[in-house]
């Protein structure tokens, strides 16, 4: 970067020694270039926390609203898919409450790709939607809130000591659509840590120890995570660049209606492109996010 900077730097001297507009065109094209180069490596130095550049499991749960929120919930869901499929990232359900009548309660997706979790963890929050209901007859605007959580997966470089006699382990059967085994077999698995009350599940697999290896994937990461908050709680600035979760401190609003804005809060960058950021691009909302807090979240 220090190089091309000089070499820019010769290049205009060189042209304005000779009075030669002919260089103008290119000595544009390489500053462009070099900004561009240069904003890059600023935003990917943002991505040097502790486990940036890990894969990541993504949770999103339904507000209070019922059918309303749970559509809500299901579009973050399609959104954040769209998204990680455009950033060349491969992506899982592992496990899924569906809504009652439409939507989802709940869901977990696997994140998987370089820096999954630097990215996405700009997205931990609660997201407010305006809109004009589809479910409501008489055809009156609704505000609905999701939250979005996401933590690092844990590799298998790093020991989480999981003593087996802390854990409750049941099983049940599959709700929702699924092949021949889903409702006449306890394929589901429910784990509770007990130390902890920390309780994941997995339903999305047709075999029960696979749904088991899911739900164990799960819970590592949700205690290592737990032990980085127990850590981190002492550290004052990293306190102060947490968003709670609860219902009023949305980071981002998505209005449809009655105009078409999605804005977030926490740095202020919004677009009138609605459809776009449903359709996954979110990144200038992410790019901000990790250049204002990157270096404390």
């Amino acid at each position: 970067m220090d190089s091309r900077y000089s070499n820019l730097q010769d290049f205009i001297e060189l042209a304005e020694a000779e009075e030669d507009e002919s260089f103008t065109e290119e000595i544009e094209k390489e500053y462009a270039e070099l900004v561009a180069k240069l904003e890059d490596v600023e935003f990917k130095s943002m991505l040097s926390g502790r486990d940036d550049n890990k894969n990541c499991l993504l949770t999103i749960h339904s507000g209070a609203g019922g059918t309303e929120a749970q559509d809500w919930a299901e579009m973050l869901m399609r959104m954040y898919l769209r998204w990680a499929e455009k950033r060349g990232f491969k992506t899982h359900i592992l496990d899924m409450l569906e809504g009652d009548g439409a939507g989802i309660k709940s869901v977990t997706i696997e994140i998987l790709g370089e820096f999954a979790y630097g990215y996405a963890k700009a997205e931990t929050g609660v997201h407010r939607l305006v809109r004009i209901s589809p479910f409501d007859s008489n055809k009156r605007r609704h505000t609905s809130f999701a939250s979005v959580f996401v933590i690092p997966e844990v590799d298998d470089t790093i020991e989480i000591d999981i003593n087996p006699a802390d854990l409750r382990i049941d099983t049940f059967r599959s709700g929702g659509k699924g092949g021949q085994n889903v409702n006449k077999v306890e394929t589901a698995v429910r784990i509770t840590h007990l130390p902890t009350n920390t309780v994941v599940s997995c339903q999305t697999e047709r075999s029960q120890l696979q749904n088991k290896t899911n739900a164990m994937k799960m819970l590592k990461a949700k205690l290592y995570q737990l032990e980085l908050e127990k850590q981190e709680a002492e550290k004052e600035e990293v306190e102060k660049s947490k968003m709670k979760i609860e219902w009023g401190s949305q980071i981002r609003s998505y209005v449809f209606h009655p105009y078409n804005m999605v804005k977030d809060h926490r740095t202020n960058v919004e677009t009138s492109n609605v459809q776009a950021v449903m359709d996954g691009d979110i990144d200038m909302f992410i790019k901000a996010y990790l250049l204002k807090f990157g270096r404390t979240s």
